[in-house]
């Protein structure tokens, strides 16, 4: 004996392997139990498709549909979740530990913004030439910032030194 093809989504008709399946008719009723072969029968008698909804259920569950109808239906929600999802991006903001009061203001700005997009927020605090030896400068820096956006936003990796630069990751809360 041939096995079915696999095909995408859900099975349907002569594709069920089970011998007994809970049947709904098109109207959403509860027609009960019946045997596979006597559901497709009936589908079939009302111009539509078996098709097994709820194939972990014991027996499963199938009801009377339009099986193309169900598989552009089950596509168009698929996409729609897909286009309102939120993918998180990294922005990276970079300072100077002696950076002027202005500059510093115009940095968060863009940190807030970033945060509020619902983006996570690395600021990296970049040393040149004898600025390493005054690291508790950039750790002040770094926390003044750890200040400025504490109610909209939390430290996800706490200021941390590579090399000749200071890095710290924001993310919303």
């Amino acid at each position: 004996m041939m096995t079915p093809p696999v095909k995408s989504g859900p099975r349907y008709d002569n594709f069920i392997l089970a011998d007994k399946v809970r049947v709904i008719d098109e109207n959403g009723e509860n027609v009960g139990v019946l045997y596979t072969r006597e559901a497709i029968e009936r589908a079939a008698e009302v111009g539509l498709n078996l098709v097994e909804v709820s194939p972990n259920a014991d027996p499963p569950v199938c009801k009377f549909l339009d099986v193309g109808k169900y598989r552009y239906e089950a596509q168009k929600k698929a996409n729609a979740a897909r286009k309102t999802q939120k993918t998180q991006d990294i922005k990276e903001v970079k300072m100077r530990p002696n950076i002027d009061t202005h500059d510093y203001d115009v940095k968060m700005r863009n940190v807030h913004r970033f945060i509020e997009d619902g983006d996570k927020v690395k600021v990296t605090l970049r040393f040149r030439g004898r600025e390493m030896s005054h690291q508790q400068l950039g750790m002040d820096l770094l926390r003044r910032v750890q200040d400025d956006v504490a109610e909209i936003a939390k430290v996800e990796a706490y200021p941390r030194l590579e090399g000749r630069q200071m890095l710290m990751v924001l993310a919303p809360k």
